[in-house]
């Protein structure tokens, strides 16, 4: 199997969603389940790292509009939506 570290995104993705819908079943045992959890927590910290890259990655590609590179903070308007709506409800 592919080592979590050499995974797209996408596909470090689709396996967190496998690991969790397989983790909502309940057919499961205990031992099997902390061993999906525990896959689970890496890939998760994989996508964190992943996405901080390519945050990274875009605040260092941001131009200024006479050609000079500048950082810009990446600020991702969906998230403060998110933060809004779900609000304490979560």
């Amino acid at each position: 199997m592919t080592q979590p570290q050499d995974l797209k995104y996408e596909e470090a993705l689709k396996r967190l969603e496998k690991l969790v819908a397989d983790l909502d079943k309940s057919e499961l045992d205990l031992e099997t389940r902390l061993k999906k959890f525990e896959e689970g927590t890496k890939l998760a910290r994989l996508l964190l790292k992943k996405l901080d890259q390519a945050k990274k990655k875009v605040q260092l590609l941001v131009k200024t509009n006479v050609g000079e590179a500048a950082l810009v903070p990446f600020e991702d308007e969906s998230l403060g939506e998110e933060s809004t709506t779900s609000g304490e409800a979560a």
